[in-house]
């Protein structure tokens, strides 16, 4: 009888619960990598083997001295993170051990802010007007061609983390003479008014077998510098939005050169022209409870899927998506002044799950009806607002 296929998973936060307990499911053994920080959350001990516990996962040669070291017993077989910063990580791991998945620079497309907008432009894909923040007559020329407001972004952080939305170009030069050295880690981009978008796939053998489409009900960069309510709202995929959404979103994927995979793309719908332009991708599960909305959409869970993908592919079988629903569903979450929010008062049927999370209230609807979601969203929304709502300033990991 042939040994147990290994998988080595890493994260710097508590998440991937689902994707251990389908590990296990699937006849895997399943290794955990966490920091200290993390040694006491909710994980599913029941699906991990062995548990490994480092002061954190921030130093590189660290990780892979101790994942070599762990090599010597164990006969690694798939390196998986759990979250956007242990993409880098496990890129250089698997490079090290000589791994199939993801290497260093194929991962860069998925996390360097300046590599994906460079290879879209380069691919004709619509991205907004950007700059490398590294030579400087570049940026003065980007800066008197391009009108403010601009964005100036770290090229590898996740999502809206870190960003400083700038008007003038002494405001930028002041940001960047503090930034010192950590300024090439940088890049300035146009800012464009638009509605935010997001195309959640499943790949097989550069083939998108799975995709759907879905609206924040504010950008997510004005939730997490403003505060208030997030929201995202499952699209009607027959729509001709939603096509477009697709059609652009096989491009990306196309462009960027993924044979197989979860991502997890924005897109930006013009305010004023109502183009559709490319804004980010990652090569990972959509972060705050996307996944369990799109679970409720569609009875696909994105992190169950990743690893039979992965574990296909390990073992040469072949990778078949389940039979999909194609409900609506929305997800609303925000940060609580209350410890445990009292979500009673929110119990129509559509109510398909709530958030169990000291200081967030969060809740997924459900329903048939893409028009009846929209209603309770927007009604639900302005209830949060008053019942919940509390803002803390975004956290700048400092990673760039």
């Amino acid at each position: 009888m042939s040994s147990p296929l290994t998988v080595l998973c890493l994260s710097s936060a508590h998440k991937g619960v689902a994707i251990l307990r389908e590990y296990k499911r699937l006849g895997c053994r399943v290794l955990l990598v966490i920091p200290e920080r993390c040694k006491d959350d909710d994980w599913p001990m029941e699906a991990i083997d062995e548990r490994f516990i480092m002061p954190d996962l921030l130093d590189i040669n660290n990780i892979v001295n101790a994942v070599s070291y762990l090599a010597r017993s164990e006969h690694i077989g798939i390196i998986q993170p759990l979250d956007d910063y242990e993409l880098d990580t496990s890129a250089t791991l698997r490079e090290h051990l000589r791994l199939p998945g993801l290497g260093e620079s194929a991962t860069r497309l998925w996390r360097d802010k300046l590599a994906m907008r460079t290879r879209a432009r380069e691919r004709g894909i619509p991205v907004p007007e950007f700059s490398p923040v590294l030579n400087y007559d570049d940026l003065r020329a980007f800066m008197a061609r391009v009108p403010a407001p601009w964005l100036l972004k770290p090229r590898g952080e996740a999502g809206a983390m870190g960003i400083k939305k700038v008007h003038s170009p002494d405001e930028v030069w002041t940001w960047l003479q503090q930034f010192g050295d950590m300024q090439s880690k940088f890049l300035l981009e146009q800012f464009v008014p638009s509605d935010v978008f997001h195309v959640d796939s499943i790949v097989w053998e550069r083939q998108v077998k799975f995709n759907i489409a879905s609206g924040y009900g504010q950008p997510p960069l004005s939730v997490s510098h403003g505060g208030g309510v997030f929201t995202t709202r499952v699209q009607d995929r027959n729509s001709p939005l939603a096509q477009n959404l697709f059609a652009m979103n096989a491009r990306v994927i196309e462009a960027f050169g993924l044979e197989r995979g979860i991502t997890h793309i924005e897109f930006l719908r013009s305010q004023t022209d109502g183009q559709i332009r490319f804004l980010e991708g990652a090569a990972r599960v959509g972060g705050a409870n996307i996944s369990d909305m799109i679970e409720h959409a569609t009875g696909i869970n994105p992190w169950e899927q990743w690893a039979q993908i992965e574990v296909a592919r390990a073992r040469g079988e072949d990778y078949r998506l389940p039979t999909i629903r194609a409900d609506a569903a929305a997800v609303i979450i925000c940060l609580a002044k209350q410890e445990w929010p009292d979500l009673g008062g929110y119990a129509d049927p559509e109510v398909a799950w709530k958030l169990n999370k000291q200081y967030h209230a969060g809740l997924i609807l459900r329903s048939p009806d893409f028009a009846r979601v929209q209603t309770l969203l927007d009604d639900y929304t302005t209830r949060f607002q008053t019942d919940f709502v509390n803002w803390l300033p975004p956290i700048d990991t400092g990673r760039g």
